[in-house]
């Protein structure tokens, strides 16, 4: 029995004698399946040829793939005084990265912004001890390997560490989430996937209910977006890939791009 990967989004399956028929989540309208046809792979496979890469982005120390591999987001690490948890997840884990983790302090849970990033979660939950996964309820429908570490929370918000909080913010999915991180004497940190994406000014972010696919959200979920995130005061906003992030007054960008979208889509 075999975990196979999804090669189009880097999502891994529950173990099966063969590969499934087709990717659930590359089949859905919000991503794609790959030109020459659905293809899998394996942890193990991965890991012949391609390397995790750990880089720190303006302190804030972030976990990719290379070479670039499926979607090709980056996890990052938000480290606090209880304990650190992962935001997002990439598709391979190693003893190496394990290691490198572990030397920043205990790792206490993983965070997962929405479905096309699950990748291997049970595979780096497992790598350190089988700690909790945080998914929101909405999005249970997603999960392609089910396992006990997963945590399918509900409401509008989740304390999971005492400077750790999710916030449902619904748009790309409908239990789309992102985590505000409260560091002491440093501006607090919006970590937020694709929910919401720094575009490449770095100045502003857009949102999106399929990026491959170029479709935008409608104005009821941005607004929802920008009431989910109104009373959270935070000064960065990490997006979910390299170097894509706003470093100063990042409330205010997130302010000034929820009225420019809403400007351009409206009637």
């Amino acid at each position: 029995m075999t975990h196979f990967m999804c090669r189009q989004c880097g999502v891994q399956y529950a173990a099966s004698d063969a590969p499934p028929k087709s990717c659930v989540i590359c089949e859905d309208e919000r991503q794609y399946v790959r030109w020459a046809g659905q293809d899998w792979t394996t942890l193990e496979e991965l890991g012949r040829d391609h390397k995790v890469i750990i880089k720190d982005e303006d302190g804030v120390l972030s976990i990719g793939v290379e070479p670039h591999f499926a979607i090709g987001q980056r996890a990052l690490l938000a480290e606090t005084p209880a304990g650190n948890v992962l935001w997002d997840c990439v598709s391979l884990v190693n003893d190496e990265t394990v290691a490198a983790l572990k030397a920043r302090g205990e790792l206490k849970a993983i965070g997962i912004s929405h479905p096309h990033y699950y990748s291997v979660i049970v595979e780096w939950s497992r790598a350190f001890g089988g700690i909790p996964i945080y998914i929101h309820a909405d999005d249970r429908k997603w999960v392609t390997r089910p396992d006990p570490a997963i945590v399918f929370w509900e409401g509008e918000t989740k304390s999971i560490l005492p400077d750790l909080t999710l916030i449902r913010c619904g748009g790309h999915f409908e239990g789309g989430t992102v985590c505000h991180w409260k560091r002491g004497g440093k501006p607090n940190v919006l970590l937020a996937g694709d929910i919401l994406q720094v575009v490449m000014d770095r100045k502003h972010v857009s949102f999106m209910y399929s990026y491959p696919n170029t479709w935008p959200l409608n104005a009821r979920a941005i607004k929802r977006i920008a009431r989910a995130l109104e009373s959270h005061d935070y000064g960065q906003v990490y997006s979910a890939f390299w170097n894509m992030r706003i470093l100063e007054d990042g409330k205010g960008a997130v302010a000034r791009s929820v009225e420019r979208y809403l400007k351009a889509i409206a009637d």
